[in-house]
Parts: structure tokens; C-alpha cells; sequence
């Protein structure tokens, strides 16, 4: 039975589309947890959720164009949307769920409309499913794509590690950190920034809807067993590189959807976590 599957991964590895789905999906998932902690904590969990639908919308918007390199056009909307949501969210009048809220169900339902009015192909339904759920795009990446995934994974991971310790300021106390004469303004600008970047490198991976899932649930995972912003960190970044490497990989067995099997193993973890906290005390009450 081992030695099945084990030829069976052997055979499905020979080609380079899984051998790109792999790469791109474990940085991917490397990203995704560096800035969930602090999105977490900062109870800006559903930037991620609004940012997505924005990328829908602007994909819609790429594909009625005719455009097929879309990521110019998703990538400047994306990043133009989170510099808009942050300064939206400090005006008075509109709180900062609201901007999101308003953002995100304009987007998805301007997006959808658009795929409707203008569809590129004669299955809108398979369209837009592939794109809010992610389905198998993952897994026609070109060798361009894989490029493009490091090269931005590079880039929000050295300014995680240059800018650590002005986010873990931000994170924890930011009228201190204010206080102190750092620019937080401008770092949380950074964090909506390094969001917006990950967030149109996982619509291929899990879709547009179940992208805060990826930020979200191994951050929570970690919190469950360890206190420390750095040991929930390098805890979250374990938890989700291994369940996107085990997500790919069954999916591929077992021919279900990317996105949603890397989401659920994601579920069970948190879920294994959460129990051993009960038994070692360590259960938030």
C-alpha cells in the first residue's frame, strides 16, 4: 500500500505543473502565516477576506479586457484597495469593518457581474468556481508564474525579518509604539501592503474565499500551545507549510480541490492543537 502511493508520487512528480504547484503552494503558505499572527492580533483578520474579493473583482475585470497577464492588473488594485481600506479605517465616519465590508461586497459583486455581462468562455459557472475556490488553477502554473510566486515571497519575507521587531511593536502596543516616535502609520501601511501581495499569490492556490482561512487558522493553531510572538510565529509557519505540503499532495492522490483540501488539513490541525492545550492546561477559558 506505501509502496503504491509512494510510486504513485513518484510518477505524479515527473511533471513539472505538480513540481510548480508544490514550490509556489509551500511559500505561499511560508507567507501567508509570517503575516497572520500580527493580522490576527490586531483583529485585521478580514483585510484578508476583502482584499480577496477586490482580486476577484479586478480578475474579472483582466479577463473581459482580454489581458492574460492579469497580475498586472490584479496586483496594483489589490495593493491601491489595502492603502485605501487602511486610510478609510481611520476615518471617524466609516470604522474599519465597515470599509471593509463595503470594499469587499462591491468587489465580488462588480466582478461577478462583470464575468456575466462580458463572459471569456462559454462555462461562467466552472470560471468563477475556479476562481473563488481555487479548484485545479494551481496546477497549470507555467515556469514565468513559479518565478513571479519568489520573487514576491523573497520580497515579504525580507521585510518581515528587516522590519520584525517595528511590527512586533505595532502588533502589541502601537499608541506606545506611536509614543516612542515609531512611524506606525507607516508600518501598518506595510502590513496592508505585504497582505495585499499575498493575498494575489494565493487566488491561485485556495481561491479568493478561502484565502483568510490560510492566514488565519495556523496563527490560531499556534496560539493555542505557545505565548511568545516569536514562538507562535516559527510554530505558525510549521503548521502551515506542512499542511499545504499534505493539502497538495492529497489533493493530487485523491483528486479533490487544492484549496479546500489544504483549508481542511489546516481545520484539523487547529483542531489537534486545541485538544492538547485542553490536556496541558494551557486552553484559554
Amino acid at each position: 500500500m506505501n509502496n503504491d502511493i509512494l510510486g504513485t508520487l513518484q510518477y505524479y512528480f515527473t511533471y513539472p505543473f505538480v513540481r510548480y504547484a508544490l514550490i509556489v503552494g509551500l511559500l505561499i503558505a511560508l507567507c501567508s502565516s509570517l503575516l497572520g499572527v500580527t493580522l490576527v492580533l490586531k483583529r485585521f483578520s478580514f483585510i484578508g477576506d476583502g482584499l480577496s474579493h477586490v482580486a476577484f473583482g479586478a480578475m474579472a475585470v483582466a479577463a473581459v479586457a482580454g489581458i492574460t497577464e492579469k497580475m498586472y492588473i490584479i496586483m496594483p488594485v489589490t495593493v491601491g484597495s489595502a492603502i485605501l481600506l487602511l486610510r478609510t479605517g481611520q476615518n471617524t465616519k466609516i470604522k474599519g469593518d465597515a470599509a471593509v465590508a463595503m470594499i469587499s461586497v462591491g468587489a465580488l459583486a462588480i466582478g461577478y457581474m462583470l464575468m456575466n455581462l462580458f463572459p471569456s468562455s462559454s462555462n461562467i459557472s466552472a470560471d468563477v468556481c475556479s476562481t473563488l475556490f481555487g479548484s485545479t488553477s494551481i496546477l497549470t502554473l507555467k515556469k514565468s508564474d513559479v518565478i513571479v510566486c519568489i520573487i514576491f515571497s523573497i520580497i515579504v519575507i525580507l521585510a518581515f525579518l528587516l522590519f520584525y521587531n517595528k511590527i512586533f511593536a505595532v502588533t502589541f502596543d502601537e499608541t506606545f509604539s506611536k509614543a516612542t516616535g515609531i512611524q506606525t502609520d507607516g508600518y501598518n501601511l506595510l502590513i496592508a501592503i505585504i497582505t495585499a501581495l499575498i493575498i494575489v499569490l494565493a487566488m491561485n492556490l485556495v481561491g479568493s474565499l478561502l484565502i483568510s482561512a490560510l492566514i488565519i487558522f495556523p496563527a490560531l493553531s499556534a496560539m493555542r500551545l505557545f505565548k511568545s510572538f516569536r514562538s507562535v510565529i516559527i510554530c505558525s509557519a510549521i503548521i502551515s507549510v506542512w499542511c499545504a505540503g499534505i493539502g497538495i499532495i492529497v489533493s493530487i492522490l485523491a483528486s479533490t480541490p487544492v484549496g479546500s483540501t489544504i483549508v481542511l488539513a489546516d481545520i484539523i490541525m487547529f483542531l489537534i492543537f486545541w485538544v492538547i492545550s485542553l490536556f496541558t492546561g494551557r486552553a484559554k477559558a
